[in-house]
């Protein structure tokens, strides 16, 4: 189902990030300096199944499951955000375990996938998730899940909304591409902002870094911004992902009160190394002052808000 724009409002898209590789992205060989070298790394992470808690109305809970998957609980609801217990991305390995495993989870009431790239979009996971509960997606991106156990797919442009039983889902825009393959270019991408009995959460998807975080900020009273802080050094060498102090900066331009980074950890979509990424943002956190408001989770642990 795709969604109509609401009061003749203006559509504003971001800047679609260039496919031409950087200049100097020759210079560096990825395959032997990063996915052959993985191929030899043990996959880290416990598998241990989750203690979720009891959660009062009003509160928020959020489980890191890894790279950008999120299990979002309020007291009546259960919301995935990207799920991916890939092992694979094609030739690139996950080099640490999802946090839970697929058959711990709760029910699940609804899920929101950002963009179509495999990382975030992973049919095999949707396939075993679904159970005729709705979907939520950017436009261009229903064909790829329509077919897998939903009940509804809904497709939102960049600033369009919907409730969902208690919810509202808000797509916004970012600087970053939508394309599975080559030749589908249509494919939308963004990111989303969940409210929820007076709170709400903003999942970023990918993004580099754009001004219209800025604008994010004014039209949504972000509480939560789950922000990608790795991949900012990619085989391409093109800006596709911020880096961890573009990362602060898009926090405090949305004006956000709680930092949680993503993004990072889980597959070497990148030339830096894996622990690099978090380093770097709670070095910049604490030279902006900003180092109480970050909270680094651990997959697999919940924690309640």
């Amino acid at each position: 189902m795709r969604q109509a724009t609401a009061d003749g409002a203006e559509e504003k898209r971001s800047t679609r990030v260039t496919l031409k590789p950087g200049m100097a992205w020759h210079r560096r060989n990825f395959l032997a300096e990063v996915l052959i070298p993985s191929l030899f790394t043990k996959r880290s992470g416990e598998r241990v199944a989750p203690r979720f808690p009891k959660i009062r109305s009003g509160e928020i809970c959020i489980t890191w499951i890894g790279h950008a998957s999120f299990l979002i609980q309020t007291h009546d609801r259960n919301i995935l955000i990207d799920p991916n217990w890939a092992k694979w991305l094609k030739v690139i390995k996950r080099l640490k375990q999802p946090g839970i495993e697929l058959h711990h989870l709760p029910d699940i009431d609804l899920v929101l996938v950002t963009h179509a790239h495999f990382d975030h979009l992973d049919r095999r996971t949707l396939r075993r998730i679904a159970s005729d509960q709705p979907i939520v997606v950017p436009v261009g991106v229903g064909s790829l899940v329509h077919d897998l156990g939903f009940n509804i797919v809904h497709e939102l442009d960049y600033w369009q909304a919907v409730p969902l039983d208690g919810l509202k889902i808000s797509l916004t825009p970012c600087h970053h591409w939508g394309a599975r393959f080559l030749a589908d270019l249509h494919r939308g991408f963004g990111g989303f902002v969940i409210e929820a009995n007076g709170r709400s959460i903003f999942h970023c998807g990918d993004s580099a870094y754009f001004p219209g975080f800025k604008e994010i900020g004014e039209r949504h009273d972000v509480e939560i911004a789950l922000l990608p802080i790795g991949a900012y050094d990619p085989p391409s060498g093109r800006e596709v992902h911020m880096n961890p102090e573009e990362a602060v900066q898009a926090f405090l331009e949305l004006r956000a009160k709680k930092l949680v980074p993503m993004h990072y950890g889980t597959f070497r979509l990148g030339y830096e190394p894996l622990d690099e990424p978090l380093t770097r943002l709670l070095a910049r956190a604490r030279e902006a002052g900003i180092d109480h408001d970050v909270l680094v989770m651990t997959e697999g642990q919940p924690v309640v808000l």
